[in-house]
């Protein structure tokens, strides 16, 4: 697996591609020190991007947005010292993964990053203040029909209607149609909240 580390301060980047090679066998990691370094970077197939939204030249979640146009593919991960909630749950709604926070310890930081190189979702717990806490259980997600399941695996993954549509070999209409029966499923309004519903609940 190759990950793409995005952040311009690089005691920070060489630190956590230590703590990237400790967790999991066979990691590459490349690293950024901006996002014109990281746009070239891309052509370089990276698996997963991990970024820092505090980039030179970058405001509140440009970056994010700036990556996302340049590829689709790629799952991003936000690593930031901002820890505010609303900036949290803004970056899942613009189609990030997950969320790290960077005043997180080493243990935390180890136990998230495990669970993004597996693909999960990652969220803080102080990411849902303030915000609504839809309930959901294990029997919510029954009633979905496989390739909901599907769809809603994607969702939480951080990808596009488009790239749904093209993994999944449905149409981007069809993709539509399911994510609405997702979310009136879930009993939820839009990704993050689905993205919350759902973390704690095996999609496997």
């Amino acid at each position: 697996m190759k990950v793409l580390l995005v952040d311009d301060h690089t005691l920070f980047r060489e630190g956590l591609a230590l703590l990237l090679t400790n967790v999991a066998d066979a990691v590459e990691v490349l690293h950024a020190g901006s996002l014109a370094q990281a746009a070239a970077a891309l052509a370089r197939g990276p698996d997963l991007v991990l970024l820092d939204l505090a980039l030179p030249g970058v405001s509140g979640l440009d970056g994010l947005f700036d990556l996302r146009r340049l590829t689709e593919d790629v799952p991003v991960v936000v690593l930031s010292g901002n820890d505010d909630p609303a900036t949290m749950r803004a970056c899942i709604d613009a189609g990030a993964m997950g969320y790290i926070p960077k005043t997180a310890g080493s243990q935390q930081m180890r136990a998230a990053l495990r669970q993004v190189l597996a693909g999960e979702v990652v969220l803080p717990p102080s990411a849902e203040a303030g915000a609504p806490a839809p309930q959901t259980d294990s029997g919510r997600l029954l009633g979905l029909t496989p390739r909901q399941l599907d769809v809603l695996r994607c969702l939480v993954q951080g990808k596009t209607n488009k790239v749904i549509a093209r993994d999944l070999g449905i149409h981007a209409d069809t993709v539509k149609s399911h994510v609405t029966a997702v979310l009136l499923a879930l009993g939820v309004k839009n990704r993050t909240e689905a993205v919350y519903a759902v973390r704690n609940l095996s999609l496997r």
